[in-house]
């Protein structure tokens, strides 16, 4: 079946660098979550987890905080991807488990709109399979250029594993 529009193929060069908004997007918002919830106070996440039935809730607030500040900052700059990824997974995971399952699959759920806008319900579990296909999609095809993990790998006078000519 021939496509209605034509697509162009992207040039390699070019396709090579898609990783980088994904980093950005997935390290930042990993980031943003953890210093939000820094902002209201790690107890207050504590507090949460504690009516949820989360074991050890400080313990957890805490831990949860530091996955997603530090392991959102080791996405965004391409640093242990594969590592960092495990635990953020295990995040999301526990997520979709004890807080967004039952509300179904949307991420967004219009209940009103009046004139002080618009009113959502509880979000489902799809921003979180967003997040983890992205990361998913970053331990399997990899980081992309500028990540910190090519430049350590590099040693001089040879170029990172797929990293072309130099």
């Amino acid at each position: 079946m021939t496509p209605l529009l034509p697509v162009p193929a992207v040039p390699r060069r070019l396709a090579a660098w898609a990783p980088i908004p994904l980093r950005l997007i997935v390290g930042g918002g990993f980031m943003e979550h953890g210093f939000a919830k820094l902002g209201r106070g790690a107890d207050a996440f504590a507090a949460i987890l504690q009516a949820i039935g989360v074991p050890f809730p400080h313990l957890m607030s805490w831990a949860t905080i530091a996955v997603e500040v530090l392991g959102g900052l080791a996405i965004l700059l391409g640093s242990f991807v594969a590592l960092a990824s495990v635990p953020m997974a295990v995040v999301l995971l526990v997520a979709i488990f004890t807080v967004h399952l039952p509300y179904g699959f949307s991420s967004i759920k219009l209940m009103t709109v009046t004139p002080a806008g618009a009113h959502f319900g509880q979000p489902g579990y799809e921003c979180d399979l967003l997040y983890l296909a992205g990361l998913a999609t970053l331990v399997l095809g990899g980081a992309g250029p500028w990540a910190l993990d090519k430049l350590w790998r590099k040693r001089p006078g040879q170029s990172a594993p797929g990293a072309g000519p130099a």
